[in-house]
């Protein structure tokens, strides 16, 4: 088996940190946070934000003055569901941290005679006003369209760091605008509000525009196969040589689909998870012509997998045949992303493939009681256990006494351990102490094709 001592830290490290909220969001990659958060980007910087209420004598005494009224809005609704699931203070930080970047895009455009403030009370939204003479005629057609673009770029180049850890990708935010001339014959809260409802009404256009155009392109994406694997390698911890590869998941380099996280949010918002899953597996095979002799391929799949005609026992050994694989090579990991209805079924089909060679493994164990019930009904080959029971193993006894007592279940049912998420060679030292026989992550290096791209 090739070793892989010593191990190549360079960046691996690093950004493994910063990816340990994610790992759990989706099984089949850890790289899309480092992604997103090592972009050399410029920090946003929060900013708490006056309430539209509060702003409302300032707004008319200067539309009153000035004559003419822009509305900038960007709908700020999907961040709710951060405290529906975080709490009212992860939505804070992330609603100061929004407004920040709007006032920087702002910045940029305009000469900072404009007032940025919350919209209406129960309404996640911020609102930008400007006030201009009505003899202004490039306002309306250039300076207003100007700041969205430049809400829309900033948004696309710093997105990430307001939502992040709590989403997988930068939800779709509409942005719309307005303006207005006073009209003395009605108040100015009138126009005002007349105003704002317009520029909302435009956000609204705008967000179901992108929506579409979101679709069109994953779904492009999906009936081109567009996907592709890379391999992160799992490590005999006794002899540190490599004993499997676990295939990833890649969308196109260069889009917003490239992390697995961006691309089954997408799925799952689509509902093409089981389309996705299939080309995932598809991608796996193919770029493991030429696995290294002796090394086993942990492919993942969900458990709806079964219903794939393509997955068939008949079907599949063409495949693996084609790629000069057997079953033997092979071993499923079983992904948490879906539940498993009936597990009576589930297990009739395990055996039927067992008796053609293939392996088990279920994956992230420990992160939650439907894995550890997915362990005792499989009783699989390998349990590969979460991450957040490796990191800091060589010093939390309760991290070492639990990986003891997930050791000697899988003894107890024939099960092999691959602790996940490897950072550190104590880590490592504590497996081998503790007699785990294989670890996957990235003290090994980053996940990388197994051959030449042709």
């Amino acid at each position: 088996m090739p070793s892989l001592w010593p191990p190549a830290f360079p960046a691996g490290r690093w950004h493994s940190r910063l990816n340990r909220g994610l790992r759990r969001a989706d099984a089949r990659d850890v790289t899309a946070a480092s992604d997103l958060i090592d972009d050399g980007a410029q920090e946003t910087r929060p900013a708490v934000l006056p309430r539209l209420g509060e702003a409302i004598p300032p707004i008319v005494q200067r539309f009153n003055s000035k004559g003419t009224l822009g509305v900038v809005l960007l709908d700020a609704s999907p961040l709710a569901k951060i405290e529906g699931s975080y709490g009212h203070d992860a939505y804070a930080r992330a609603a100061s941290s929004l407004g920040g970047l709007v006032r920087d895009a702002a910045d940029e455009v305009l000469d900072g005679d404009e007032l940025i403030m919350t919209g209406e009370t129960g309404r996640h939204e911020i609102v930008i006003m400007l006030f201009r003479d009505q003899r202004d005629g490039e306002f309306y057609r250039s300076e207003l369209p100007g700041l969205l673009r430049a809400l829309q770029r900033t948004i696309e180049q710093r997105g990430h760091r307001v939502v992040y850890p709590y989403f997988r990708k930068v939800p779709i935010l509409g942005i719309g605008f307005s303006a207005v001339q006073r009209n003395p014959y009605f108040g100015a809260e009138t126009q005002l509000r007349e105003a704002l409802e317009e520029a909302r009404g435009d956000a609204e256009l705008f967000a179901r525009r992108e929506e579409r155009q979101r679709r069109k392109s994953f779904l492009g994406m999906v009936m081109a196969g567009e996907v592709s694997s890379v391999y992160e390698p799992i490590v005999d911890v006794a002899t540190k040589t490599v004993f499997g590869y676990e295939a990833l998941a890649r969308g196109p380099a260069g889009t917003e689909f490239h992390s697995p996280e961006a691309l089954f949010a997408s799925a799952e918002e689509e509902g093409f998870v089981f389309e996705l899953d299939c080309l995932c597996r598809k991608a796996g095979l193919d770029g493991a012509i030429g696995l290294p002799s002796g090394t086993a391929l942990f492919l993942n799949v969900l458990p709806t997998t079964i219903h794939d005609p393509s997955f068939r026992p008949e079907a599949l050994i063409r495949t693996l045949e084609k790629c000069k694989l057997r079953p033997t090579d092979v071993v499923f990991e079983i992904s948490e992303k879906e539940s498993i209805s009936n597990f009576e079924i589930f297990k009739e089909i395990r055996d039927e493939y067992r008796k053609l060679g293939f392996g088990f493994a279920v994956d992230d164990t420990g992160a939650g009681y439907a894995s550890l019930q997915t362990v005792i009904e499989l009783e699989p080959d390998f349990i590969k256990v979460d991450r957040a029971l490796i990191t800091g193993v060589d010093t939390d006894l309760a991290r070492q006494a639990l990986l003891k007592a997930l050791h000697a279940m899988a003894g107890g049912i024939g099960a092999k351990i691959i602790a996940e998420g490897l950072d550190t060679l104590e880590e490592l030292e504590t497996l081998g102490d503790l007699q785990i026989p294989f670890g996957q992550g990235w003290l090994f290096g980053k996940p990388h094709p197994l051959r030449a791209e042709e």
